[in-house]
């Protein structure tokens, strides 16, 4: 599967298991790829690299994102439904109520 945001694609894995949502992104380097987390936090605790993050409705419409988050960071919206960790300076020209795009 893949993301698409404004003509630029990236792998994504989904973390639907209990150990994929506990590790997340947690200790990696050279992230490469998108990972998408079905909830409405995440925290930074652990990581090795800064991110960009998108949080959506069920829909994938942009509620909320923010880039070059820094480590032992704890983000919290009350109303996403999915959390898209992206690469750092992944995100460019993306706007509130855009929708991320998923090809299969």
């Amino acid at each position: 599967m893949k993301v698409i945001i404004n003509k630029k694609e990236i792998n994504l894995e989904i973390a639907d298991t209990f150990w994929k949502k506990f590790k997340g992104l947690m200790f990696k380097k050279n992230i490469d790829y998108c990972l998408r987390l079905k909830t409405n936090s995440i925290h930074t605790f652990f990581m090795k690299e800064e991110i960009d993050v998108v949080m959506t409705n069920q829909n994938n419409q942009v509620l909320y994102y923010t880039r070059s988050v820094k480590k032992n960071q704890i983000i919290i919206k009350p109303h996403a439904y999915y959390v898209y960790e992206f690469p750092t300076n992944f995100l460019e020209n993306l706007k509130i109520n855009d929708f991320l795009k998923i090809k299969e």
